[in-house]
Parts: structure tokens; C-alpha cells; sequence
């Protein structure tokens, strides 16, 4: 082996005789291109290193980090030159003078979600990264629809815990002083490990407030709301909150709670989000501070796994005022997911939370990732990520799916739709000084 191979910071080892490079191609993607390439790099004795290939909007770039002999540089790149341009290919060779270390893992994802996503939003997130000394290593879009999704893949520049501190509450600042959201989430294995989702229910999974609507067929609606967002603010306990509103539904006929189960709704996204966290293995849950008599149904047309709530007393065909057993509170919440997590056989790192008032904050802390979505501030402060859109599909691009992904997956059992959306009004970019945020 050559001097180059000794580095013990170093894996591959070049062979002997042969000298580090780095050869691109970029040009019009079409077939057999790649093929062409490696052809002519055969034909020289060229040892492959590394390689990397992407294609974007019909255009490709092919990277190869390769051990060739010195003395054979120019008519190696002479033979690529004439080959690859009968493939409307552009190509350089860079000879390096020492091999460098392995490609580095990124230590984060950034994942940024926007109707719509500007470049000068991109630059305000870049300069934010900057700053804490963050590098951003690659960005894909992972969705077009219903919004536009990007993921940023960085290295960290202290990435021990707390080391991002820091950067992670600039980003939170920035997301509400840009409105596009932002989500930080350690890279690796961790990320792709997750596979248990709980869901609250009222205001995230489905879109209302069942309490509310309940309160609806007793005249007493905006007198139960009141109390509910006084609770999902946290400025009530949830338990004395809950057993007040639920007195005001004394002597409802218990027909009603089948009414307002055949007319709750779904968020936008929800059945997306759970089929495809389904095929991929999740085991997916709901804990409600609402009612199991209205959440019943919905939890078997959904697959769910696990479902939590409290339950109505009823008595002779009457709401009598009154919930049965246990309040599922913040608490409660919170051991549920901790049940339902030794219940699959998976650690607290591999599931996810998604909720939206004060009583989700302890599940959100105890899940290996909580999302706010559409929250209280006190549930945003304590999050990991927070979703300020009204679509669940959020979730998945947080979690790293593509909607490419998605949508595959969709056309393949038939279930693949898409919902026109409303249209919204032109954005214009805003204007950036030369030479700032760069």
C-alpha cells in the first residue's frame, strides 16, 4: 500500500502506485451516461473510492472520488472528454495531493415546511445555521404538496447533548419571525427507529372539539369553549376543567353522542399520515381528553392500535353530568404512551407524540419525538418540533418521508388522491441587500 493509506483517520487504503482524484461529470441526464463513465475508468485501472450520483430536474451530476495512475492523467482525461461528450457530458479531473478523510456523517436533519418556501426564507435559515457554526452538507425536497417541503442535512459543530441548544431556539425564533416551519432532529439510526405515533385527538387529529360540540345540542357551546381554552392554555387544572364542562351536558339524550361521532372530521392529511406510518411498520395510537363513546368507531376505521379517553356515564338514555373512572389527563397521557410503548416492545426513543394543548405536554417530554401541532405557546416551549400548517402530513416530512414516497406507496393499493387546494396569492421575494445573508 502507498504513503496515502497510513492516515489512521483513514478507512480505504489506495493501492499501490496510484494517486488520489476526483473526477464530475454534469450534464443532461439520459441513459448510459454512468455506465459510459465507469467504462472509460475501467479501462485505466482506476480504483473507486467513493462515488456519488444525483439526478435533479433532468440534470445529472456524477461524482467519483478515485485512485488513478499519475502518469496516465491526461489521456484518461482525454478518453472521458471524448466519450462522455458524445453524451452532452461536461467533465473535470482534479488530481489531490493527499486523500482526505471519509465523508462525514451529517448530525442533524433540518426539515422546513412552507406555502410557499423562498429563497430568502432559505437564506435567513442558512445565515441562522452559519452563525452557531453548522454546515449545511446536502438539501432534497421531500414534498410539493400540500406544501413545499425541504430537508437540510447539517454536521453540527458540537453536537453533544446541549450542544445545539442554541441553534435549536434561534431556529425557533426564526420560525415564528419568517412563518415557515422549522423542525431539528438528530440524524442516524435514532431518527429511522421510531415506530410507535400517539395522537391527541380534539384540534390534531380530528379538526374540533368534541366537548364543544356535545355542548352544541345543550345550548352552552361558547360557555364549555371558554373553559376548554382557559384548560389548553393551562391555566385551569384539566380535571376540574373536564368534570365542569361535563356537567353542563346533563340530560342530553345519549343519541347525541352518535350525532357528533358521524360528524366529526378528519385534519386534512390524517388518513394519509396514518396508512402510511402503518405500512411502514408503526403501531399508531390515540389518547383523548375526550370521550371514548364518540372515538370508538373512528379507531376501527382508522386501524388504530391503542385508544385512551374517558368515558361518559349514562343513565336510563341520559348524560348524567358525570365521567366514569379515571380522568385521562396530562398525566395520564403521558403513561399511556410509556404503556403502549412496553406494550409493542420498543423503547421511549422510538416513539412519537403529536399534540396541541397544555395537557399534552407530559407525552410530548416523555416521546423520543414530540410535535406541536398548531399549539398553545406551552406546549410549543417544550416540543421538539412545531407545525404551524394545517395539514398532519407534516408529521411524515418531519419524520423524513417524502411525499414522492408517499404518493408511490398510494398509487400501488389505489388509495393515492389529491385534494385541490385553495389558491393562494402571490408571494414576492423579499428583497435582500447584496452580500447579505449569504
Amino acid at each position: 500500500m502507498n504513503e496515502n493509506a497510513v492516515d489512521p483517520d483513514i478507512t480505504v487504503a489506495l493501492e499501490d502506485g496510484l494517486t488520489p482524484a476526483v473526477i464530475t461529470v454534469h450534464g443532461s441526464d439520459r441513459p448510459g451516461v454512468s455506465a459510459a463513465f465507469f467504462r472509460v475508468l475501467a479501462s485505466h485501472r482506476v480504483q473507486i473510492l467513493d462515488v456519488e450520483q444525483s439526478q435533479f430536474r433532468g440534470r445529472l451530476n456524477l461524482a467519483a472520488f478515485v485512485g488513478l495512475e499519475a502518469d496516465r492523467l491526461e489521456v484518461l482525461s482525454e478518453g472521458l472528454e471524448i466519450t462522455m461528450q458524445a453524451y452532452g457530458q461536461e467533465v473535470t479531473v482534479e488530481l489531490k495531493d493527499h486523500l482526505d478523510q471519509n465523508r462525514p456523517l451529517s448530525t442533524h436533519a433540518v426539515v422546513v415546511l412552507g406555502d410557499p418556501v423562498t429563497a430568502s426564507h432559505i437564506s435567513r435559515i442558512g445565515q441562522t445555521l452559519a452563525d452557531y457554526g453548522a454546515n449545511i452538507d446536502t438539501i432534497r425536497g421531500i414534498a410539493d404538496y400540500p406544501l413545499t417541503g425541504l430537508e437540510l442535512k447539517i454536521t453540527v459543530a458540537n453536537p453533544r447533548p446541549g450542544g445545539g441548544v442554541g441553534m435549536r431556539k434561534a431556529l425557533a425564533a426564526l420560525t415564528r419571525e419568517i412563518g415557515v416551519d422549522i423542525a431539528i432532529e438528530r440524524a442516524g439510526l435514532l431518527r429511522r427507529s421510531k415506530r410507535l405515533i400517539c395522537f391527541d385527538c380534539d384540534s390534531t387529529l380530528i379538526t374540533g372539539e368534541v366537548i364543544e360540540m356535545l355542548a352544541a345540542h345543550a345550548g352552552r357551546e361558547a360557555e364549555v369553549a371558554e373553559v376548554t381554552e382557559r384548560a389548553m392554555r393551562g391555566e385551569l387544572d384539566f380535571e376540574e376543567s373536564l368534570r365542569e364542562r361535563v356537567a353542563a351536558l346533563k340530560g342530553l339524550d345519549a343519541s347525541v353522542i352518535d350525532e357528533v361521532a358521524k360528524s366529526i372530521e378528519l385534519t386534512p392529511g390524517a388518513r394519509t399520515t396514518i396508512r402510511t406510518l402503518k405500512r411502514m411498520g408503526y403501531r399508531a395510537a390515540v389518547v383523548s381528553g375526550g370521550f371514548i363513546q364518540v372515538l370508538e368507531d373512528l379507531a376501527e376505521e382508522l386501524e388504530l392500535d391503542y385508544v385512551r379517553a374517558n368515558t361518559l356515564e349514562i343513565e336510563d338514555g341520559k348524560l348524567t353530568g358525570r365521567v366514569i373512572g379515571k380522568v385521562v389527563d396530562r398525566a395520564a397521557k403521558a403513561e399511556f404512551l410509556k404503556e403502549f410503548a412496553e406494550d409493542s416492545g420498543l423503547h421511549m426513543h422510538q416513539t412519537v407524540a403529536v399534540g396541541d394543548g397544555a395537557n399534552d405536554i407530559d407525552m410530548l417530554s416523555s416521546a423520543g419525538l414530540g410535535i406541536a401541532f398548531n399549539a398553545k405557546p406551552a406546549l410549543k416551549e417544550v416540543a421538539d418540533a412545531s407545525v404551524n400548517h394545517p395539514f398532519l402530513d407534516e408529521v411524515l416530512y418531519i419524520l423524513g418521508i417524502s411525499r414522492e414516497e408517499i404518493d408511490e406507496a398510494d398509487r400501488g393499493d389505489g388509495t393515492y388522491r389529491r385534494v385541490p387546494l385553495p389558491e393562494r396569492e402571490p408571494v414576492l421575494e423579499d428583497t435582500v441587500p447584496s452580500g447579505e445573508n449569504n
